[in-house]
This record gives C-alpha cells, sequence and structure tokens, in this order.
C-alpha cells in the first residue's frame, strides 16, 4: 500500500494458507455422525484471533464471516453488494456517504448504528493496537497521525479524521485521496462493527465476540478445539441460517481433517490435500467440490541483496520454471501454471500477459542468465513447512536450477509457518523464497498494489512509474479507464520480475452425505455456511 498508506502493510494478509495449516491445534472430538441437532461440522485450522480488525488469516474469516454482517458483501460472482449499508455512494470516489440500515441489534440487544463502524475502524486504526489489519484502514484520512512512522511515539490522535458520524444512520467517510474501489474494501472483515461493550472488554470480546450477524456464539471460543455458532434470533438481515448451527472444527492436520470427511465425522472440508484429491474425486463423487481460486503462488527476490539486481537473472530463474510439470508431479494437474501476475477469476485479468517470460524454455533461460553475469555463492530457497507440496515443487526448481543455470551449491531453508512471515518482514532471507496472494476482494489493485507497490513490498523493488500507474487507476472514474493504468503497472512488473508467478491454485473440497448447498466462494467469504442445508 503505497504513499500515505504505507506505514504499516498486513502482516501476512492475503497470504494466510487456503490448506489446513500444521498448527499445534488439537483435533476436536465429537462430529458430525452424531449429531441429528440440524448442525453441521466444518474442519479447518485454528484461528488466531476473532477481533475482526486484528486477523488476515482465512481461518478467522471462517467463524467471523457468520458472527458479522460487513456494510458490503460480495456475490458469488464478485460484485459488491450492499448488506449492512442501504447505501454506499459518492459523487468524486474520495467523500463516501454511508448510510446504515436501521433497527439491526447485534446479539446482546445493542444497536448498530454508525457509530458501532466508525468506533470499530478507529480501534482497528490506531497504531497502538498493533492489530493485524492495521492498514486496511490506511486509506481514510488520518490514518498517520494513529501511526507515527517512530512505532515507539505517541500518536497525535485516537481517532481517523476522516470519519463523521452525521447522525445514527450515516457515515461521512473521507479518503487520503480518490479510491473507486472503497465498495469493495467495506467487504472485507476488517471493517466489521462493533457494540460498546466489545470495545470495553476486548479480552473477554475475544473469547466470545458479539457480532451483529446471522449466527452468535454458543458458548466460548474452546481453544485449538472448537468454535460453536447458533442462528440469532434476532437477525433481520437476508441471510438467515437455513440450518440450526454450524461447528467449526479444529485440526492440526489436514490428512486428519480428510479422514474425518470420509468416516462422517465433519460435513465440509474446505480444502482436500493435494495428495488425497485423486481419492478424494473417486470416493466422494458428485460429493467432490471443485472450484476456481484467487490465490497464486510466487517465487520472490531478495532485491536487497545485490547478487540479485539484474531483471535478466530473475527473468532466468522464471523461465527454467516448468510450471506445467510441477502441477502434474504435485498438484495432479488440478492447478493452472501463471501465464499473468492476477487469477482468471479477478476482473482485469488477461491470458498470457506475462508471454515468453512465464513460459518454460531452458535455451532462453541460460542466455539471460550469462547474458546477468551469472550468480556467485550459495542458493538459498525459502519455504515454510506448512505443506508437504510447498518442498516437493521448490526441490523440483534446484534440480531444474542446477541441470540448466548450472548453479550447483543449492541449499533449502525450511522455516516453520508460525515464524515464516515475520522472517520476511524483517529481511531476513537471503535467496528466492515462497510466498502467495489471495484475493482479499476481487480487483487488480489488490494483487499489484500489496504485492509490487514500492511502500512496503518484501522484495525490496521500486519503481516510480508502476506506483504512478496504481495510483491512476484508483483514482480512475470508470473501470476501463482504470484497466488500463492496472493492465501497463502489470507489463512493468512483469518486465522487471521482482517476483515469479507460478501457478494459480484450485480449490478441492468435499461434503458428507448430510449436508446440501454447499457453496464455498474464492474470496474472504469463504463457506457461505448460512445457506447449507442439513438432512
Amino acid at each position: 500500500m503505497i504513499g500515505q498508506r504505507g506505514v504499516r502493510r498486513r502482516a501476512g494478509a492475503g497470504l494466510a494458507a487456503v490448506l489446513l495449516a500444521v498448527s499445534p491445534g488439537l483435533a476436536a472430538c465429537g462430529g458430525a455422525e452424531a449429531s441429528g441437532d440440524g448442525t453441521f461440522v466444518v474442519g479447518h485450522s485454528e484461528p488466531d484471533h476473532l477481533v475482526p480488525a486484528n486477523t488476515t488469516s482465512s481461518y478467522s474469516f471462517d467463524v467471523l464471516g457468520g458472527l458479522f454482517d460487513n456494510l458490503m458483501t460480495l456475490t458469488t460472482d464478485g460484485r459488491p453488494v450492499p448488506l449492512a449499508a442501504a447505501s454506499v455512494e459518492s459523487e468524486d470516489q474520495r467523500v463516501w456517504t454511508i448510510e446504515v440500515r436501521p433497527g439491526r441489534t447485534f446479539h446482546n440487544g445493542e444497536p448498530v448504528t454508525a457509530r458501532s463502524f466508525a468506533a470499530a475502524w478507529n480501534n482497528g486504526a490506531y497504531g497502538p493496537n498493533a492489530y493485524a489489519a492495521n492498514s486496511y484502514f490506511s486509506y481514510i484520512e488520518g490514518y498517520d497521525a494513529l501511526n507515527p512512522e517512530d512505532e515507539n511515539a505517541t500518536p497525535e490522535a485516537k481517532t481517523l479524521s476522516g470519519l463523521e458520524v452525521v447522525d445514527a444512520t450515516t457515515l461521512k467517510v473521507t479518503l487520503n485521496e480518490p479510491f473507486r474501489q472503497f465498495p469493495l474494501l467495506l467487504t472485507y472483515p476488517a471493517y466489521a462493527p462493533m457494540p460498546e461493550a466489545g470495545l470495553a472488554d476486548l479480552e473477554a470480546f475475544e473469547e466470545h465476540p458479539i457480532g451483529n450477524g446471522p449466527y452468535m456464539m454458543s458458548g466460548n471460543w474452546e481453544r485449538n478445539r472448537q468454535i460453536r455458532l447458533v442462528p440469532f434470533p434476532g437477525y433481520a438481515g437476508p441471510r438467515k441460517p437455513k440450518n440450526k448451527g454450524v461447528t467449526w472444527k479444529s485440526y492440526s492436520s489436514a490428512d486428519t481433517a480428510y479422514t474425518d470427511l470420509r468416516a462422517g465425522r465433519i460435513d465440509v472440508l474446505q480444502t482436500i490435500p493435494a495428495a488425497k484429491v485423486p481419492e478424494a474425486k473417486r470416493v466422494l463423487g458428485d460429493r467432490f467440490l471443485p472450484r476456481e481460486m484467487g490465490t497464486i503462488d510466487y517465487l520472490g527476490f531478495p532485491l536487497f541483496d545485490e547478487r540479485f539486481a539484474d531483471p535478466r537473472l530473475r527473468q532466468a530463474f522464471s523461465m527454467v520454471i516448468d510450471r506445467q510439470g510441477i502441477n502434474k508431479a504435485v498438484y495432479n494437474g488440478a492447478y493452472h501454471p501463471a501465464d499473468s501476475l492476477l487469477p482468471p477469476i479477478i476482473p482485469g485479468y488477461r491470458p498470457n500477459a506475462c508471454g515468453e517470460l512465464c513460459t518454460y524454455d531452458p535455451a532462453k533461460a541460460k542466455k539471460l542468465f550469462a547474458e546477468a553475469g551469472g550468480f556467485t555463492g550459495t542458493l538459498e530457497l525459502y519455504f515454510s513447512n506448512a505443506q508437504p507440496t510447498y518442498e516437493q515443487w521448490m526441490r523440483i526448481v534446484a534440480n531444474s536450477i542446477r541441470d540448466n543455470l548450472g548453479i550447483q551449491d543449492i541449499q533449502f531453508r525450511e522455516v516453520p509457518a508460525s515464524e515464516y512471515f515475520s522472517m520476511l518482514r524483517a529481511r531476513e532471507e537471503k535467496g528466492p523464497y515462497r510466498q502467495n496472494w489471495e484475493a482479499d476482494y476481487p480487483s487488480p489493485q489488490n494483487y499489484l498494489e500489496n504485492m509490487w507497490g514500492s511502500e512496503g513490498n518484501r522484495m525490496g523493488w521500486s519503481n516510480e512509474e508502476f506506483d504512478e500507474l496504481i495510483a491512476k487507476g484508483n483514482r480512475a472514474a470508470d473501470e476501463r479507464e482504470a484497466m488500463r493504468h492496472y493492465h501497463r503497472a502489470e507489463e512493468i512488473a512483469i518486465r522487471e520480475m521482482p517476483m515469479i508467478p507460478l501457478w494459480t491454485w484450485t480449490g478441492q473440497g468435499g461434503r458428507s452425505e448430510r449436508v446440501g448447498n454447499v457453496t464455498i466462494t474464492p474470496y474472504s467469504t469463504g463457506l457461505l455456511a448460512p445457506q447449507v442445508t442439513v438432512e
């Protein structure tokens, strides 16, 4: 997030693995096979936090999506539509007027008002709170006053100057500059409202969130075990549950979760381990749930290391990677080799935008490598231990580099998942590293600005023309003009190749025989739990 919005970048936002990662959680007891009460069970990894502005984890979003109604939500095809808002309007894309639907309440009976949103956003944006999604509020005027460059300094203010509560149902929001993607941003979980009781006791709220959504908590968060949600009787929105509740059951192993799905101990698993997919297709039949996704894997370069400074070197690395071969060998052909910096489901995607630079061509790669002057020293390749597939494809890449570019001294650096992103934020890596981006909302800006923007990208790459094109796209009066700027920015990033696009994920989930109408979106809304029916 560039310019004024670059003071703090989110930690791991969009990078939270959609796959069930190895974590210290414990597989919970009990399950779907014993229940006949109209509820259902979903397997996933343990969330990190349940205060909406303090998480960028997809596992937390699973739960928050049922507990809260944001001002806007996404349709299954990615269009923003009002939810808790009656309207979100602007004449200049900078000053936005939000009308909150009257008569809605939180689960504790407090009314949901314009102040409920403003107070929650101020809490999330206040630097000393150090919330994970802090920088999502950096588009709003006054963010810098809450987030001084010296993190030890006392902020000049405690509230965002760009928020004005006009009356109980009207919120006026002034941004730092025009940003036509703002309605999409309002779908992100960090922008959920909070009741006064929650803000008064955040520790209690973390264990028992009080939302305004279709479900409410049934008991407290049972750490490393489960979170139980039941329908909120006072819910007046459009997402009334068609079931009697959902239990989010925590797993420390994706394989164990899949075994429990097969055995009927859980009803939904959003991501089946890649190695189990052929079996799952055969065993589950029409209960196997494939879907397109907006997640792309990348190989980033630490450009603060002069050995990676030449774009031709980075281009050579890209062209020596056999994306299709890795897709077949590691992912059973289910993923899609990347040919753009954007996945196909995102508006603005252009087939083959990356061209030959994302095409396997060892001979051309070797020529570019020689022109760049080669590489000296040990080549260290970094990845987390969250999934065994990461090491599998990294070894294939390493073998291709040895065989075709002649770099023989290659070392693997497998880092615990819990430490991986903090390592990248601290720029402690000494070689190419694996990371991914998961769509926060369906816009090319969400990928390009966050992953390649000069302020805060992990590569240490800076390009003024790229930044200005993104800014022009953000300010554009219409979608076609915005796309022209975003596409030109993408072409610069492809040519410079500070980070290599590898492949787009394909979601591969499954359901039990007990449930129907299971829809899993590729966005932060994830599983549409209220729609699920239970036999």
